[in-house]
């Protein structure tokens, strides 16, 4: 899912980010409003980690979900089919 998608859908990814990232607050979420930078900012602020480690996170997160859409979409199709 590219980075525009994840921005449009923030709402509904909302759960997802905050079951990945526990520790982030309602308020972080509210501030990111699906900007990667800002993402990235507070995972590392909220676990003290380094930025590259962050970024891993957010992208090895964005691929799953991207996968997750795929595979809905596949099994969408079969039913259509």
């Amino acid at each position: 899912m590219n980075w525009d998608q994840v921005s449009g859908k923030w709402k509904q990814l909302k759960g997802s980010v905050k079951t990945r990232w526990g520790k982030l607050t309602d308020d972080d979420l509210d501030v990111i409003a699906g900007q990667k930078d800002q993402l990235v900012g507070r995972i590392q602020e909220r676990y003290g980690i380094r930025k590259e480690e962050a970024e891993l996170q957010v992208n090895e997160w964005n691929t799953r979900l991207g996968e997750e859409n795929e595979y809905e979409r596949e099994k969408l199709n079969r039913k259509v089919s």
